[in-house]
């Protein structure tokens, strides 16, 4: 399967820019690409220049399973359009 390079770039800017940790884009019912920011502690160091960035191309996980059963029960087209994102939840 060959997957578009604009779904990194794409993935790569909404971590970058918007701040999330972990973004996730549903190609089809059986693949998914995600991109993560590599945390150092557990938080992100707005201080150091170096940003980690790790792929993912692969079958979906437990938690992106149960969204796409939940797509197909709305019925939403694949490949869904909107790039699903995760912050970083703030304690105190």
């Amino acid at each position: 399967m060959k997957i578009p390079r604009k779904i990194f770039s794409e993935l790569a800017e909404v971590i970058l820019e918007g701040g999330a940790v972990r973004a996730t884009k549903y190609y089809d019912d059986k693949t998914v690409v995600s991109c993560k920011r590599k945390l150092f502690g557990g938080k992100i160091d707005k201080r150091s220049d170096i940003t980690e960035l790790l792929f993912k191309i692969g079958a979906p996980n437990y938690k992106e399973q149960e969204f796409i059963r939940k797509c197909k029960k709305v019925g939403e087209p694949f490949p869904v359009k909107k790039i699903q994102m995760k912050f970083l939840s703030v304690k105190g």
